[in-house]
């Protein structure tokens, strides 16, 4: 017995080490492998569809995998060439302005606005010229901006690089779980040491969890891309198709969300269009927004999960302040997780200790009759 004993322990210990040291491999990526995971749930049914066609479901990964890739490379590679160029227009204005002449309009027409007059006439007291002190402000600003390019240039391009190979981690992951995901879920169910009953409540209902969290993301994203859509439509917004989809996206990030595409917008409006077309289109977004994640998005996510609206609440709201980005779905999926674990309690546990009662009850009271009968006698 002590020998079986020490081999026991020597095992789980051993066990215990080679995980936590697998979790130190593996930790450079767990959110590019969590993500994998989490597209891969979503693209599963698409993947059925497909299998059924092709009839060979490495070739239906493979085509899945080039749709996801291209559906992030492509939008990603015209927005960078528009931010490019939109650069290159900026520091052509910049540079047009900084000609000779072109400080000195600037110069005139802030002399020429109340503040601009009021600060001159103040300066001037004291014996500084407002030109002088533009020229400066400017100069330095460009050396400021200049030294912040140099030094964090490397920074950015290392940056850069860390975020492509996480992504071709991530495509990677994705492929493989797509093709082989349905026996990896069988083995994790295999290795949970839990009745049949207990396995199907716990992985049952964070099956049902996570389905329910994307449906109502996917749901909501799409309703803010179409209704922002068309506030952008009417307001008459430049490549207004490109800003719904692109609002459609941020709706899926759980920090910042839509208000990184249209605060920009309203401000563009407001400043080449005018501040009443900005201020309604501000409107209209807000209204939006208030309707579709304080009613449709609780509707849409508590659907299907069996969670209550205040536990989904602070499921989201808690796993982003615990787990970052992911935690929109880690959150919610721990709080269900959770009611399955005392489902199963209940049902193993306080059930069996009633049955055990009972048993004990109805076997006592035979006995009882018993000796009742024989003192009769």
């Amino acid at each position: 017995m002590d020998r079986e004993r020490i081999i026991v322990l020597f095992f789980f210990g051993f066990l215990a080490a080679i995980t936590f040291e697998l979790y130190q491999v593996l930790y450079p990526f767990l959110t590019p492998i969590a993500w994998a995971i989490l597209l891969a749930f979503l693209a599963h049914p698409g993947l059925t569809q497909l299998n059924r066609l092709i009839k060979s479901r490495t070739s239906a990964a493979i085509i899945i995998t080039l749709i996801v890739a291209l559906g992030v490379i492509l939008p990603a590679v015209w927005l960078s060439a528009r931010l490019l160029q939109e650069a290159q227009n900026i520091y052509s204005e910049i540079s047009r302005v900084s000609t000779a002449g072109g400080l000195d309009k600037v110069s005139d027409w802030i002399r020429h606005t109340h503040l601009g007059a009021s600060a001159g006439a103040v300066l001037a007291r004291h014996g500084i010229r407002l030109e002088d002190e533009i020229l400066a402000f400017w100069v330095q600003g460009a050396k400021l901006t200049t030294a912040y390019i140099i030094q964090h240039g490397s920074a950015v391009a290392g940056n850069i690089a860390i975020l492509l190979f996480h992504f071709a981690v991530a495509l990677i992951t994705f492929f493989y779980l797509l093709r082989d995901g349905e026996s990896y879920y069988e083995a994790l169910r295999e290795l949970t040491p839990m009745h049949e009953e207990d396995k199907a409540a716990v992985f049952d209902t964070l099956r049902l969890t996570l389905s329910a969290v994307m449906r109502g993301l996917m749901l909501t994203a799409l309703l803010d891309g179409v209704l922002l859509g068309f506030g952008y439509l009417v307001a008459g917004v430049p490549y207004w198709a490109f800003l719904a989809i692109l609002t459609a996206a941020a709706g899926l990030l759980p920090i910042g969300g839509t208000a990184i595409v249209w605060i920009p917008v309203v401000i563009y409006l407001g400043v080449g269009t005018g501040w009443g077309v900005a201020i309604a289109l501000a409107m209209w977004a807000v209204v939006t927004l208030a309707v579709i994640d304080n009613f449709v998005k609780p509707i849409a996510m508590g659907h299907g999960s069996g969670l209550p609206t205040v536990a989904l609440f602070f499921g989201l709201a808690g796993g982003i302040e615990a787990y970052g980005p992911l935690g929109i779905f880690a959150g919610p999926a721990v709080i269900a997780l959770f009611v399955a674990l005392l489902r199963v309690y209940r049902r193993a546990y306080l059930r069996d200790e009633g049955v055990v009662i009972h048993a004990s009850q109805t076997l006592a009271r035979p006995q009882r009759r018993h000796r009742m009968r024989f003192r009769k006698e």
